[in-house]
């Protein structure tokens, strides 16, 4: 039995062609997958079979309803989860329950028995404001939220972007259980297993259907986007020059396409970090980290939501500062002298750090302003990186009106500039595809082997392959720390995945 049909659908904002004669069905039950890089279509098509949307061409079914003429029906039997989580950051965890019943004409009581399984893993803390839980936690009120009224149909618009691998999979457990009861399930993600876990996909790009079938054809027939060839590796450094390992046992340099490149001066620190504190009351956010960053070195810091990463980020790029223990990022004192820290940085975060209503030469000169370049060094600079980038014809160009890719080239570019000694990249590649992800690793081994310190943090655990080493946070402390072939070795596990997995799953705080 059809849930979904999906015909001819095309959708326009002024030029911009979103969606071009779309068309493809949903089996009842079944969990679908919408892939396909950013700008494809998948939210337009979301928002049209949610009725949020006018499609200016084609007709869609949902659920027996027809979106234009029988939307009233479809609202009541669908659940949609958009990016972001949708959830009010400034209301309680029940606050927002009883807002989406409501706003469904229903009540949590009478779906609480839908939403049990879910709900009652974060009832404990439900007078906690939204904005103050972990990324899984956020995840799994969204979908209590979406399910409250017993909808048949659930749209989900890249539900697990940003959020832990260890969370990602606790949340496609939650959907299994779903497809179990009869729910049909479409989902957008840019993340590769969750993709396998579809029945059928139809994969987007630029606006039309380029393939619809089971996830093992599509990716193979497809494999140039979803499973590009690996990095280059990177020159072997001379003898007598080994890379010292965190342990200080010298680092292979022919275990994996990951070594870094020769640099005068490697092995002196750029960050150097002694029992690190940083406590909200009791509850100890970071708690009793120490660790040191090589310059050209490319530093992976994972976590699982919660675990403090992104605390101890704040203190390293001067944005908080410590409750004790001592550190130092690019020789100057995190606790003194943090505004010559954020002179001596660059930050570039998941949303780009970039001013979308503005030209991609406005923002090359704003940024080296904030970075305080003189004029004439910011006009020559601007120059060199619009010919290096190949964005001469595209310097007036608004940045919101930019292809993702583009966007991330620009922003990373922006945010080392003015030549920093390190740069703090937090989450960059959040729910960009595969064949991206890899361009942008290759402007960031470009940055390392100019001798520029790279500090990231990503969910993506291809990525943490990619890293000269790797730490590991858990419950505010780092659990385990080395590079990816010792942490392979030293927990047993085929891939960093598994390792990541392994140790997130030791965690005794709830958030």
């Amino acid at each position: 039995m059809t849930s979904i049909e999906v015909n001819g659908i095309s959708k326009s904002y002024g030029k911009v062609r979103a969606l071009q004669d779309v068309s493809f069905s949903v089996e009842k039950g079944e969990v679908f997958g919408l892939i396909g890089p950013d700008g494809a279509g998948k939210t337009s098509m979301f928002r049209i079979l949610c009725t949020l949307l006018l499609a200016d061409a084609g007709t869609a079914m949902v659920d027996g309803f027809d979106v234009v003429r029988q939307m009233k029906d479809i609202r009541c039997r669908v659940g949609y989860m958009p990016g972001r989580f949708s959830l009010y950051q400034d209301l309680t965890v029940e606050e927002n329950l009883k807002f989406f019943a409501t706003l469904f004409g229903t009540t949590v009581d009478e779906g609480y028995d839908s939403i049990k399984a879910i709900y009652s893993q974060i009832e404990r803390f439900k007078e906690r404001k939204a904005g103050a839980l972990s990324g899984g936690m956020k995840q799994k009120l969204a979908l209590s939220c979406a399910l409250v009224h017993q909808p048949s149909v659930l749209f989900l618009d890249e539900p697990t972007t940003g959020v832990d691998p260890v969370s990602r999979k606790e949340f496609w457990e939650m959907l299994s259980m779903l497809k179990e009861r009869g729910i049909t399930i479409v989902a957008a993600t840019p993340y590769l297993d969750e993709v396998r876990q579809c029945e059928h996909v139809a994969f987007l790009s630029e606006g039309k259907v380029m393939g619809i079938d089971t996830p093992e054809v599509i990716l193979d027939r497809f494999k140039e986007i979803f499973n590009p060839p690996p990095l280059r590796a990177y020159p072997s450094p001379p003898k007598g020059r080994d890379v010292e390992s965190h342990d200080g046992a010298p680092k292979s340099q022919t275990s994996s396409n990951q070594t870094p490149p020769p640099l005068e001066g490697l092995g002196e620190a750029v960050i150097s970090v002694s029992r690190l504190v940083k406590a909200f009351g009791d509850f100890h956010a970071v708690d009793d980290i120490s660790f040191t960053v090589k310059r050209g070195e490319i530093f992976g810091f994972l976590g699982a939501n919660g675990a403090g990463k992104t605390t101890a980020m704040h203190m390293l790029t001067g944005l908080n500062q410590p409750t004790s223990g001592t550190g130092t990022v690019a020789g100057f004192d995190i606790r003194t002298e943090h505004e010559q820290i954020k002179k001596h940085i660059g930050y570039m975060s998941q949303r780009f750090s970039l001013y979308e209503d503005l030209t991609v030469a406005e923002n090359i000169r704003l940024f080296g302003g904030i970075y305080g370049m003189e004029s004439e060094e910011i006009k020559v600079k601007t120059e060199k990186l619009l010919r290096q980038l190949k964005f001469e014809e595209h310097k007036n160009d608004l940045v919101g009106s930019l292809p993702l890719g583009w966007k991330q080239k620009l922003a990373f570019s922006v945010s080392i500039f003015h030549e920093p000694s390190i740069v703090f990249l937090d989450e960059p590649t959040g729910g960009v595809d595969p064949a991206t992800r890899r361009q942008f690793w290759e402007l960031i081994y470009e940055a390392a082997a100019r001798g520029i310190t790279v500090f990231v943090t990503t969910h993506y655990m291809d990525e943490a392959e990619y890293c000269d080493r790797i730490s590991i946070m858990v419950d505010g402390k780092i659990s385990a720390m080395g590079t990816p072939d010792e942490l392979k070795g030293r927990y047993h596990q085929s891939d960093m995945d598994h390792v990541f997995t392994y140790l997130a799953r030791q965690a005794k705080r709830s958030s």
